[in-house]
């Protein structure tokens, strides 16, 4: 059985008029100092049988620290990662909203490996605007997929036929 994890993705249109969306860079000293493929939508992971928007809702204030914006939900399907993990997302528009600092949750982890110190970590150590072409050397490559049908789930909506 593979891990389920649910994430949102918000987006909005910056001053000239791209499509930006909020990324998380995860915290720990395993990620310091990484920033290829190592962005992510926030998300988290949920069991078999729970609503998995109703998690993903949960982990976005979890890993920012202030609740998602109000609004629809664009179901953006799941996609496969590298390591088996089936991630499902949420596309959200931004809009006004705002957020500019983190106040993620920790988790705790033996640090030095082997040295028995048992320390703090937040799991989302920074977050994001950027256009989707900018995040797609920076998103965990399996997630770039959500970029694409968002660009296309927005596209037919403003489509006039």
């Amino acid at each position: 059985m593979s891990r389920l994890s649910a994430g949102l993705l918000l987006y909005r249109h910056g001053s000239d008029g791209q499509l930006e969306v909020l990324l998380a860079h995860p915290g720990g000293p395993l990620w310091r100092g990484k920033d290829e493929h190592a962005w992510s939508i926030p998300k988290g992971e949920y069991q078999e049988g729970q609503d998995a928007l109703s998690e993903a809702e949960r982990e976005f204030t979890e890993e920012i620290g202030v609740s998602a914006p109000p609004g629809p939900r664009i179901d953006l399907g799941s996609v496969r990662q590298a390591g088996g993990k089936q991630v499902h997302a949420w596309g959200i528009e931004a809009g006004a909203w705002s957020v500019t600092d983190v106040a993620s949750n920790e988790f705790e982890m033996e640090w030095p490996p082997r040295s028995g110190r048992m320390l703090m970590f937040p799991e989302v150590d920074r977050i994001e605007w950027m256009t989707t072409s900018d995040a797609l050397s920076r998103i965990v490559k399996a997630q770039a997929d959500f970029f694409d049908r968002l660009h296309r789930a927005l596209d037919s909506k403003t489509d006039p036929r």
